[in-house]
């Protein structure tokens, strides 16, 4: 699609962009509303499952799809996957319980994992790695705007009307993306000749989900070292190797393992595993400190993250079009990796309003330096004809490490939440029940878990019910389990932070190869062959 005029380009973009802002409007909207949503289910003890099974179906979907598209081209994978999200929402929006929305959220995280690889890809088809640093900036930025949009609106909204709306009310537009890129995308024929590696999808998903399902359920339903955990770690692995074998038979490989070889795919998808671990493993807690320990309702808490999105969306812009103007970008990531580790940093410390906002601009111009990076890099690493399936593999190693890292930091909270619990409500200062009818006292300590503190009206209706001698007691316990769960929080921002300092050290390591300046010259011998030059029509690859 290089050959098409700037004019259908830029058409094909819109399309694109809409698409992307319609799965990730869906996405944002239900951010700060989350906690509130899972509260009126009486499904808290599920709370990062309803994280854990978007990454999950995402995940699957987005690797399957990569190698796809390049068979068959990215056009009715990305109708498939606005479909698959637009059914998705609509049946979320009408769970009656947290097991049927967990279930609806898969399906559709499946549509999100479909769109997410097929719309980076064809940015990649579109415009040769030198111009498209400006793209991915401005992809990036299309997220970022749905960030500040998206919290804001969705706290609004369940705090005004009923939740099941944030789900639906967003579904004319993607009527209007489906209907944009079945006019505007065009065609791509289909290749004689080609085989689907079935055996390779199959052994592939036999293989994350498992894994996954381990590192969610470790720690929470069953001990690190029990049977189960090991018994789906360990299928996990034998399932790997299979799927490692099948790779080096078939003929067209759903993962081809020769990219590993290229130093650049290897590295990049590594930190972007590593740093999401620390990232998304962190970033899912700020609705609970700001909501559960700030006591700030859906509504504000929603402006609270406010400027982190801002920041994070016009450092995005600014970053594409200097990548495209100086033909680098490691240098980007050196500089925001250690922004985005001070932001963090903060968040660890932070123990006021002010103190939040100021941590999460910080972190939000790290990230608009840093996230149009190393999908990037991988991209101009490789073969054009293997352009879907490098760009799956890097969003495969961002989802693994978003899921698992979500999963290690809910045990890290779990753990530290049951520790601060008991010390705060055993502690000298903790509210003394003793002198209370028993009945009241049961009812309220029936309050005593950070669930609570997300459905503020409740709290507030319950304090408002109460005789005037226990107003102050209830008070004082629910401070009380405020300042348990900042504490816990802030080890889970201390874990964050650890985390991205490694993906930090791993940056040194990217080696930068020159952005190309034209795709035609990708298909003939392909990336793993081509040396390492920065002239123009020319493949360069990192050993």
């Amino acid at each position: 699609m290089e050959h098409l005029t700037l004019k259908r380009k830029i058409t094909i973009m819109i399309a694109i962009m809409a698409a992307m802002f319609f799965a990730a409007i869906n996405q944002t909207i239900t951010s700060t509303a989350m906690p509130r949503i899972i509260a009126i289910l009486d499904g808290m003890d599920y709370y990062t499952w309803t994280i854990n099974i978007y990454l999950l179906t995402s995940t699957i979907a987005t690797i399957l799809v990569g190698k796809l598209s390049d068979m068959f081209g990215r056009k009715p994978f990305i109708l498939i996957g606005i479909l698959f999200f637009m059914v998705g929402a609509f049946l979320t929006g009408t769970s009656t319980d947290v097991y049927q929305f967990i279930i609806y959220r898969g399906i559709q995280g499946i549509g999100a994992g479909i769109i997410q690889s097929t719309a980076f890809t064809a940015v990649g088809d579109l415009f040769p790695p030198r111009e498209r640093g400006k793209w991915m900036g401005l992809m990036t930025a299309v997220f970022g705007f749905s960030s500040v949009l998206g919290p804001t609106l969705g706290g609004y909204l369940v705090d005004h009307i009923d939740w099941h709306w944030l789900f639906w009310i967003f579904l004319p537009l993607g009527i209007v993306a489906f209907i944009m890129i079945m006019m505007l995308f065009p065609k791509v024929d289909k290749k004689k000749g080609q085989h689907i590696d079935y055996w390779g999808s199959l052994f592939l998903t036999t293989t994350i989900v498992p894994l996954l399902l381990a590192f969610s359920w470790a720690g929470t339903e069953y001990p690190w070292g029990s049977w189960q955990i090991l018994s789906l770690i360990g299928g996990a692995v034998v399932s790997a190797l299979i799927f490692i074998f099948v790779e080096t038979q078939v003929k067209e490989p759903i993962l081809p393992l020769h990219l590993f070889k290229n130093g650049v795919v290897t590295i990049s998808n590594i930190i972007g595993f590593i740093m999401n671990f620390g990232l998304m493993g962190a970033m899912i807690y700020i609705s609970f400190y700001v909501q559960g320990v700030l006591a700030i309702s859906p509504t504000y808490a929603g402006y609270v993250t406010l400027p982190m999105s801002l920041c994070m969306v016009i450092t995005s812009a600014i970053t594409g079009q200097l990548i495209a103007k100086s033909g680098k970008y490691k240098r980007f990531a050196l500089i925001g990796m250690p922004i985005m580790i001070i932001g963090m940093g903060i968040m660890i410390f932070m123990n006021s309003l002010w103190m939040t906002i100021v941590s999460l601009i910080i972190f939000g111009i790290g990230l608009g330096l840093g996230m149009p990076v190393f999908s990037l890099a991988t991209q101009n690493a490789v073969s054009h004809k293997e352009l879907g399936v490098v760009t799956a593999s890097t969003q495969l190693f961002r989802n693994l490490g978003g899921t698992i890292g979500i999963a290690v930091m809910g045990t890290v909270m779990s753990n530290s939440l049951t520790k601060n619990l008991k010390e705060a409500l055993q502690s000298a200062s903790a509210p003394d029940f003793s002198k209370l009818d028993p009945k009241l006292a049961q009812n309220m300590l029936s309050f005593a878990n950070p669930q609570t503190l997300m459905n503020k009206p409740l709290v507030e209706k319950t304090e408002a019910g109460l005789p005037d001698q226990a107003k102050q007691l209830f008070a004082q316990m629910i401070d009380s389990i405020r300042d348990a769960l900042g504490n816990t929080l802030s080890t889970v921002f201390l874990t964050g932070t650890l985390v991205l300092v490694v993906a930090l050290l791993l940056v040194f390591f990217l080696k930068e190869l020159p952005l190309r300046s034209t795709n035609q010259a990708q298909g003939e011998a392909g990336a793993a062959s081509e040396p390492a030059t920065g002239r123009p029509g020319k493949t360069v690859t990192a050993e």
